[in-house]
């Protein structure tokens, strides 16, 4: 796999994470907020998790597993969170996976990221199919998720375990015709 292409859009700049980002990382997914719309952002965040996270993201991305960008702000290059396609080439899908640091909650900033980011995933890698999840009780991913033109696919229930509870799982998708349409 070659490196990662920076991607930009009107105000942001999606680039390859490093590991100089990792006090910003362990500071913003450290929210007790994120974790609780996430599947697999742990809280409390332990020290050293944030490195691990970043090392495990440059070898799947070299392993062409998964693209994992920082989210970037151009003005002023604050990162904000991040954005990610863990790619199945067998099927040719992935997964789409984001988080947005809670200052930066209700900017458009998750739109933005995830919509460029689907763009390239199916226009310049070629995938068929983009699919996420979100928590029932993160309405606001869902609403992400449709502007960027995914489709609702229905309530996975009780399809995964977050701090002891059964949690639904509500599932979108967007295919490589849907957005020729």
């Amino acid at each position: 796999m070659t490196e990662l292409p920076r991607l930009e859009t009107e105000r942001l700049r999606l680039r390859p994470l490093e590991l100089a980002d990792a006090p910003e990382v362990q500071r913003l997914a450290g929210d007790r907020l994120i974790a609780a719309t996430t599947l697999n952002i742990p809280h409390p965040y332990p020290d050293g998790a944030a490195e691990e996270w970043l090392r495990r993201s440059a070898e799947r991305a070299a392993a062409g597993e998964v693209l994992s960008y920082a989210i970037e702000r151009r003005p002023d290059g604050a990162l904000v969170g991040s954005v990610s396609l863990s790619i199945e080439r067998e099927h040719d899908r992935a997964e789409l996976g984001y988080w947005i640091g809670v200052p930066y909650w209700g900017q458009g900033y998750a739109t933005e990221a995830a919509g460029e980011l689907v763009r390239h995933g199916l226009e310049t890698l070629g995938l068929n199919r983009i699919y996420a999840y979100h928590f029932p009780a993160n309405p606001a991913s869902g609403r992400v998720l449709q502007k960027i033109g995914m489709a609702y696919e229905g309530r996975r229930r009780q399809h995964s375990l977050k701090w002891g509870e059964y949690l639904d799982s509500e599932s979108y998708a967007i295919l490589r015709s849907d957005a020729r349409a």
